[in-house]
């Protein structure tokens, strides 16, 4: 309980808005591991269980994710640079909060 506590607290209270709550990491590998998520206009993302991710979009990329604590962390090759996110879910939506402010929303594929 005490570590659903901490997580509340990193999330702003306006994040948990339309029923979001907030995952912890073992959640937000149950989430994304083998799922694939479509986002505003179209793009695609898959996760792989082994840490490999796939976006699609016109110019599909590779990349890898991992989890550091409770946090969703993506790398994008050309960069070495890892970007991690806070991940809430309404379950049916994925919503990443990135470190600067910034919101994404996925919707499970079909």
């Amino acid at each position: 309980m005490r570590r659903f506590a901490l997580i509340l607290a990193a999330v702003p209270t306006w994040a948990m808005a339309d029923g979001f709550m907030p995952l912890a990491g073992d959640e937000i590998r149950a989430a994304l591991a083998g799922r694939e998520l479509v986002y505003e206009g179209g793009a695609r993302q898959s996760f792989d269980a082994s840490g490999g991710t796939f976006y699609v979009t016109d110019r599909p990329s590779q990349g890898r994710w991992s989890l550091r604590g409770d946090l969703y962390c993506s790398l994008w090759p050309p960069s070495d640079l890892w970007s991690c996110y806070t991940v809430a879910s309404d379950g049916e939506r994925i919503r990443f909060f990135g470190q600067g402010g910034d919101i994404t929303d996925g919707t499970y594929a079909e």
